[in-house]
């Protein structure tokens, strides 16, 4: 938790110094949103507008998160430049249904246009590769700061490929210090790990299973050989973003069904009584802890290595 506490300040500075360039780089801190007489505000509720069909001032205030007193003068002033118009609803009498007019639809085409046309401007000049990168950036953060809960969205396992490695190395020293403290011990012992994967490298016999979702990679597991009746489980990884949408449990069932199709007897696996996210997937899938034994590999402080084995 302290580890944790003592990223917040450099992370609040990085959101605060992003939300400055973003509201300039896209013309939000102008009167005129969209070269327009309209401030941003104001477009996004004639977006709504012509989005929702008939909508109630309460409706759009909810879906904005915009002050009702706010909104009301917005809605007042639309109707007196003749983009708004207001009927009674039928099963509230105190409720007013609203919808642009004519005039306000063919107001919002235009400046709808035009916000594809800069959007379009801002991406034209990027290399595919650095606009797929920006989207994908942007869906992270739109799921991370949605309301929603996140959806169980797809993914994909595949097989390891060139650049992969560097990535498990990677991931795994910034998450384990991060969530746990440990320190560059544990960084060399994946390292030597991956390593030895990819120089002994037996595909008849040992796999790597990467986890992708949205073009991104968010997990990974490696079975390898310890013997020729004995398969080692190691370096099962998900990212943060990517928990509670069942990988974890999905990489291991991989790693099972591969060990017994090709005649493993026993499956093990080294880990921590820390993990406890990784324990409970390891206890679900059959897996049961045989040993332990204290250490401090990675943190000044006792840790408790486990050794668990699952018969196939």
């Amino acid at each position: 938790m302290a580890v944790a506490e003592a990223g917040l300040e450099p992370q609040v500075r990085a959101v605060r110094r992003f939300n400055r360039f973003y509201t300039r780089r896209i013309g939000a801190l102008g009167d005129g949103h969209l070269q327009s007489p309209f401030s941003l505000t104001e477009v996004r509720v004639l977006y709504e507008l012509a989005h929702r069909e008939n909508p109630t001032a309460t409706e759009l205030g909810r879906a904005l998160g915009v002050d009702a007193g706010y909104l009301s003068r917005i809605l007042r002033d639309f109707e007196q430049r003749g983009l708004l118009a207001r009927r009674p609803s039928e099963t509230d009498a105190r409720q007013n249904l609203l919808s642009l007019t004519p005039e306000g639809a063919e107001q919002f085409a235009g400046l709808n246009a035009r916000s594809s046309d800069e959007i379009r401007a801002l991406l034209a000049p990027l290399a595919l590769d650095d606009r797929e990168r920006l989207v994908r950036a942007m869906r992270t953060v739109e799921r991370i700061l949605g309301d929603a809960p996140p959806a169980k969205e797809p993914y994909l396992l595949r097989t390891h490929q060139p650049g992969d490695m560097g990535w498990v190395v990677h991931r795994h020293a910034v998450l384990y210090f991060q969530e746990y403290g440990w320190d560059e011990r544990f960084e060399a012992l994946v390292a030597e790990t991956v390593a030895k994967f990819i120089r002994d490298f037996d595909p008849r016999r040992e796999r790597c299973w990467i986890a992708e979702r949205e073009g991104e990679i968010v997990g990974s597991v490696f079975l390898v050989k310890a013997s020729d009746e004995v398969a080692k489980l190691r370096l099962l990884l998900v990212e943060p973003s990517a928990r509670g949408l069942g990988i974890g449990r999905r990489l291991v069932d991989e790693c099972t069904r591969f060990a017994r199709a090709t005649r493993y007897r026993r499956m093990t696996l080294w880990t921590n009584s820390v993990l406890h996210a990784a324990r409970h997937i390891y206890e679900q899938a059959g897996f049961r802890l045989v040993h332990e034994e204290p250490h401090q590999m990675f943190t000044p402080e006792p840790l408790v290595a486990e050794t668990w084995e699952m018969e196939l």
